[in-house]
């Protein structure tokens, strides 16, 4: 502001200001560790020097369809043209070797003594154009088969055979290709942050999940399992140490009944890993949180999958989901632009071995919650009451019809005195 007011020289002000970054220590983030799981739920593996590829051509129809759309149309172009043209190559070969493509030939064909084995195949475009319309049974009526040659009728029996296990397979991958299971997925959501509060009287960690689709998912599950890099006393080094942690469920299951987005619950106890941590040390953490949802679609009864996971930035410690179902004229109503919102609450900021060892905590911090609830109540209730004062005295101010005429009151005595109603 100085500088813009040209009291001092902004080339002052700027140097001044480079000087101070400079002298400020720079803090380096951490690097970021790469998760295991992206949150759209896509494995984050690339495998490498892989020598026996010869594994993937003995499953080929799983090859297929797991090649991308661009690959996929690319080889069930090639395998179609390649075809027709190995037939056509086949069909010209047999049509020379009776002498079909003779010229003096041509007018013999009118006469009952010479039968061609195709009619009207007098070059290799002809015999790729009769190749097309055997294997994809077109016939416009100009080239047909005769009994004249046997080796012609086997050609055909061949090609209509490989024409049928090539309809098959391709479009057996492209159907299954459309039809993945985890397309179902991809309107199972989950929420962008997950939270760390108190339920029942213990932390929990918690999350949000939902179905934006009206068809259910049934039998749907919810697994959650801690991914984290870890050394055994013997000193070898686990790179991805997979720990499954119980999911909280009243019906003592892992299965939910997804109608409407549902709020899962981890309860952090003894055989949680997150048993020994504390609000400080979670952003010190290197662990990722998997969750696995399974559930069986209804309308087409094939299992899917969503996946998505939480490190530890992700996870906010002391909040909690706002509710988002609400009933409206006997309809429950989901308001989804709130799925991921969350409110600060009280929460101790211990691990949850701290807070079974000492309960008096949780009530110190409840009453500290409470107490800092009271305060901001008075001081919204004081700012209310300072705004509405001062509200009546402008509107005085400006409206002279509301201030009190002056009323003279006469004594006995017959002297005036002044006074304000």
């Amino acid at each position: 502001m100085l500088a813009r007011k040209s009291i001092i020289p902004e080339e002052y002000v700027l140097a001044r200001i480079a000087a101070e970054n400079l002298r400020k220590p720079r803090i380096r983030d951490r690097p970021r560790k790469a998760r295991f799981i992206a949150k759209n739920g896509a494995c984050n593996l690339a495998h490498k020097n892989i020598r026996e590829q010869g594994r993937f051509l003995q499953d080929i129809f799983t090859t297929l369809v797991d090649l991308k759309w661009r690959h996929t149309l690319v080889i069930f172009t090639m395998s179609f043209l390649c075809s027709w043209l190995l037939f056509a190559m086949m069909w010209w070969l047999v049509a020379f070797a009776h002498g079909d493509m003779d010229p003096s030939t041509e007018n013999a064909t009118n006469s009952t003594k010479w039968t061609p084995c195709v009619t009207c195949v007098r070059s290799f475009t002809s015999a790729f154009l009769f190749s097309i319309e055997v294997q994809v049974t077109i016939g416009f009526g100009g080239r047909m088969m005769t009994e004249e040659c046997p080796l012609a009728i086997t050609v055909l029996i061949l090609q209509n055979i490989v024409g049928l296990i090539i309809n098959a397979v391709m479009l057996g991958c492209i159907f299954m290709k459309t039809a993945q299971a985890h397309r179902r997925a991809e309107t199972l959501i989950f929420s962008r942050q997950a939270v760390i509060a108190v339920r029942n009287g213990k932390l929990c960690f918690m999350f949000r999940v939902g179905d934006l689709r009206k068809s259910m998912i049934i039998s749907a599950s919810v697994r959650i399992q801690v991914v984290r890099k870890t050394t055994t006393p013997e000193g070898e080094v686990i790179p991805i140490h997979q720990v499954d942690i119980p999911v909280d469920n009243p019906i003592e299951s892992n299965n939910i009944f997804l109608v409407a987005p549902l709020i899962i619950c981890h309860v952090i106890d003894k055989r949680s890993p997150l048993y020994d941590i504390s609000a400080a040390d979670l952003a010190l953490q290197d662990l990722e949180l998997i969750v696995i949802l399974e559930g069986v679609v209804e309308t087409t009864g094939i299992t899917t999958q969503a996946r998505t996971s939480y490190i530890a930035e992700e996870i906010l410690w002391g909040h909690r989901f706002v509710p988002i179902v609400t009933e409206e004229e006997g309809v429950y109503a989901v308001d989804y632009s709130k799925f991921g919102n969350t409110v600060k609450v009280a929460a101790p900021r211990c691990s949850a071995r701290e807070l079974d060892e000492k309960p008096s905590i949780l009530i110190q911090t409840l009453q500290k919650s409470e107490l800092s609830h009271q305060n901001s109540l008075r001081k919204r209730n004081s700012m209310r009451r300072n705004n509405s004062i001062r509200r009546s005295n402008s509107m005085r101010r400006t409206n002279p019809s509301l201030i009190v005429p002056k009323v003279q009151f006469i004594t006995p005595e017959g002297s005036q005195s002044a006074s304000e109603t």
